[in-house]
């Protein structure tokens, strides 16, 4: 009874709150009990796993579940300062981007703790409606085009997990996800097409091969807490719920082969990258990639660590990102320099772009070398190469456009004024990062 309590209220009060939408100040204040309240709850359900039934939670759900909630804080305490009613041209208002924020939220929990693929599915479906609004906040002509991609090629890849989730029925007649993971496998061609579906459709948005070319659009015209939620948060989530497709029956050939193909095609694109949030948004890409990769070889420990560490990572990149627009109003890396004078958003976004390139002891370097490690001892010998030349491509670019900008000196006398409350948000979360990365590496020491 504890445990129905606990799952209805994390899927109940981000919906909830909203009811705060006559009032601006109180929805703000709503949205932060809300997010400080889901992951509270989160926490406690650390507890009560396994949970079967309505819902479905277990040790691999639970870490998700942090990571939205966690993410979830982060970006609407920075965005109390970041989205301001004056700055907003659009038809997302300041009351409505909170309401699109939580509902955003909501979709996303749904979709990882309901224990039926077909509602997993509309759970995936519900972030895109949720969301797409959301991305056309800072109004422009770049931004409505960045949504009307984000929503047609989402849109396309979720009609093909569509299909996925008919064959997988017609194969076993339910789609509880507890009731087919503890069935005996089926080594029919249906369930291989259905995976293999899956990947392609909730590939799309995960950041697959060749379905990612609406994430650099959508996370660099979002408002940055948004971006923020796309890359640490609706990301694995998707992720999550392919990984429970990729369970019923493991094609990991194909589960290695795409995702490789994916870091090598965004590490290429990313190397000649001029704006600052769609280098973090390339970045993205490789990450998940990578964790998939993990995942499907059977280093779900590694993933954890790297979605964990990246989470963390990646929001506060795009957190720094967005002081850094806000402050010099440019997106172009060539136009920012002397950001050594803004000592914690320089701070902060030194410490990400370590975080997110790999960088040890950050917790994605533990993730990193246990999928790598794996990959090895699986036989991916070609695979293995190819994606270390490739992420020392990635790393060089990132830290080199960042030093850059942080140590190159200053075209203007007068030092830019830092936003408090946006700045500290974004160090703290590269700061848990890092932690991240030392406890894991000590817990792997002692174990």
């Amino acid at each position: 009874m504890r445990q129905m309590l606990l799952e209805i209220l994390l899927l109940a009060i981000p919906i909830i709150v909203n009811v705060g939408f006559f009032n601006t100040k109180l929805l703000k204040a709503l949205s932060l009990a809300s997010s400080s309240l889901e992951l509270i709850i989160s926490s406690l359900l650390y507890f009560e796993i396994p949970v079967k039934g309505i819902f479905f939670i277990d040790n691999i759900t639970i870490y998700f579940l942090l990571i939205v909630s966690s993410i979830y804080l982060l970006s609407v305490v920075y965005s109390l300062k970041y989205i301001e009613a004056e700055e907003i041209r659009g038809i997302v208002s300041e009351k409505l981007y909170y309401v699109l924020l939580n509902f955003f939220v909501a979709s996303m929990i749904f979709s990882t703790i309901i224990n039926d693929y077909g509602l997993m599915w509309v759970g995936i479906e519900l972030t895109t409606v949720a969301s797409a609004l959301l991305i056309t906040t800072e109004y422009s002509e770049i931004s409505l085009e960045a949504a009307w991609r984000y929503i047609i090629i989402v849109s396309a890849g979720v009609t093909i997990a569509l299909f996925s989730i008919i064959l997988i029925y017609y194969e076993y007649h339910t789609l509880t996800v507890t009731s087919i993971l503890s069935s005996q496998p089926k080594d029919s061609l249906i369930i291989k097409l259905a995976v293999a579906l899956a990947l392609i459709g909730f590939g799309t948005k995960v950041g697959v091969f060749p379905m990612y070319t609406w994430l650099p659009d959508a996370h660099s015209e979002s408002p940055s807490p948004i971006s923020a939620l796309f890359s640490a948060s609706l990301l694995p989530v998707a992720m999550y719920v392919l990984y429970r497709v990729y369970e019923i029956y493991p094609l990991t050939d194909l589960f290695v082969a795409l995702p490789t193909l994916s870091i090598i095609t965004a590490s290429i694109i990313l190397f000649k990258q001029w704006h600052v949030k769609r280098m973090f948004a390339y970045s993205t890409i490789e990450n998940m990639n990578l964790a998939l990769i993990g995942l499907a070889t059977g280093q779900v420990f590694g993933a954890v660590i790297l979605l964990l560490a990246h989470a963390f990572g990646k929001a506060a990149a795009f957190y720094s990102s967005g002081v850094i627009i806000k402050t010099f109003n440019e997106k172009k890396m060539d136009e920012i320099n002397g950001l050594y004078r803004m000592r914690i958003t320089s701070s902060s976004l030194l410490l990400s772009s370590m975080a997110v390139t790999g960088t040890p002891p950050f917790g994605t370097f533990v993730g990193e070398f246990l999928i790598l490690k794996t990959l090895v001892q699986s036989g991916f010998i070609v695979e293995f190469i190819l994606l270390v030349m490739f992420l020392a491509l990635i790393f060089i670019s990132i830290n080199y456009n960042v030093s850059r900008m942080i140590f190159s000196r200053p075209k203007y006398d007068r030092s830019p004024k830092e936003p408090r409350l946006m700045s500290l948000v974004s160090l703290i979360s590269s700061v848990v990062s890092l932690g991240i990365g030392i406890i894991s590496i000590i817990w792997g020491v002692i174990g």
